[in-house]
């Protein structure tokens, strides 16, 4: 047997190799100006893209059709994507406005929840890649999430009105896009499972129609990714481009109140023997900070600390917090690991209860640390790091059953 035996593979052959060519120049984009030269800089532009090549067709085709739904965690440790935070986990279901779905499960201990259909994709200019750039209508945040004693609950989205469980959608209705916050190590996150009411057949094949838009698909997915980060948040909001190593006021949209959430982003730039101070109130709600590589990546949030939330963070005598970012341990409590790299970006995000604050930054000798910190900012031993480090590691292992 050979290529052109079948009706199709012509169509089929073609449509790989185009998605081929498009990987290829995906691949081409990590030397961008932004990524810094260094072998470990330009081979995490490279991981950026392999680790979202391995997910491109679970988005494309394995849970494309809304007929039957699948509730995909696109976000991991071994996957990062669309500037995501180290404290979230995020999740999305393809859907349509023409049908109902179910969602059943437990609400876990999450401290923050929110459940978002969204539609219809714009395009032009200052839309994100797929499967981003859709306009929020409709959420559910887990205060208003209905659960029995045992924190089982079941969710109703489209169709006719079922009480408080229940979202709209409209004939645009495309995607639901569920996020979940932590701030303990020990919180549990909600398990669910999706399904669409009525479901009477099984699943169909893909057909060669179905898979040569599938590679089409996946084909934008990874070129649009290399092509918008990390030049997206600098040319459309987000990013204080002429100002490296200082964060913007923190900005809320509309679309940002919908997902409960204002955040604000610094990129940062430092030298082998600098550190960088962030300081700033100890305020009510849930905040978080992520540290993140070039391309909006957060870093190795299992094994390093990159992430930063209230219960885990030292707040110093004077009510103020300071977080610190530099190369190799400092000894302090609030040490944010930037992994040996020169250059990449923290997010602050604020969520729940309270206003985010106005954060503060400064730049100083590695060495002169300690007289640019109180003396009572707290200090850990290497033991105590390591401990710190175990709990860390069980606590992301139990929110992604890992």
């Amino acid at each position: 047997m050979a290529i052109g035996d079948g009706t199709d593979d012509v169509a089929l052959n073609t449509a790989w190799a185009q998605f081929c060519d498009q990987l290829k120049a995906a691949g081409e984009k990590v030397f961008k100006d932004h990524n810094a030269a260094s072998g470990v800089q330009r081979a995490d532009g490279f991981r950026f893209l392999t680790q979202n090549l391995g997910q491109a067709f679970d988005l494309a085709l394995e849970t494309k059709d809304s007929r039957y739904p699948a509730i995909h965690t696109f976000c991991n440790p071994t996957r990062k994507l669309g500037g995501d935070c180290a404290d979230f986990l995020y999740q999305q279901a393809w859907i349509d406005g023409q049908s109902t779905y179910r969602i059943v499960g437990a609400r876990g201990t999450s401290r923050f929840l929110n459940i978002t259909v969204q539609g219809p994709r714009s395009d032009g200019p200052g839309v994100l890649h797929e499967p981003f750039g859709d306009v929020p209508e409709a959420n559910l945040f887990g205060h208003q999430l209905r659960t029995a004693p045992d924190g089982a609950f079941e969710i109703y989205i489209g169709g006719q009105e079922r009480g408080p469980n229940w979202l709209p959608t409209t004939d645009g209705s495309r995607k639901l896009f569920i996020r979940q916050g932590f701030d303990s190590w020990d919180e549990r996150p909600a398990r669910m499972r999706i399904e669409r009411v009525g479901m009477d057949t099984p699943k169909p094949l893909p057909s060669a129609a179905t898979m040569i838009a599938a590679m089409d698909w996946a084909g934008g997915f990874v070129t649009g990714l290399m092509d918008d980060w990390p030049e997206f948040p600098f040319r459309y909001g987000g990013v204080d481009g002429e100002n490296p190593n200082r964060f913007p006021p923190p900005a809320e949209t509309d679309s940002d109140a919908k997902r409960g959430r204002a955040a604000t982003n610094m990129h940062w730039v430092l030298a082998t023997d600098e550190a960088l101070v962030i300081e700033f109130d100890a305020h009510d709600g849930l905040w978080m900070f992520t540290n993140m590589g070039v391309f909006f990546n957060s870093m190795d949030y299992l094994y390093r600390p990159v992430s930063y939330t209230p219960s885990r963070t030292t707040v110093d005598n004077d009510g103020r917090v300071r977080l610190v970012l530099a190369h190799d341990d400092p000894g302090y409590h609030n040490w944010i690991d930037t992994q040996g790299f020169e250059r990449g970006n923290v997010t602050y995000r604020h969520m729940l209860e309270g206003q985010p604050v106005e954060l503060h930054t400064r730049v100083v000798k590695r060495d002169d640390l300690t007289d640019a910190l109180p003396p009572d900012t707290a200090t850990v031993s290497a033991a105590e790091r390591v401990a710190q480090m175990w709990v860390r590691f069980n606590g992301i292992r139990r929110r992604y059953d890992l």
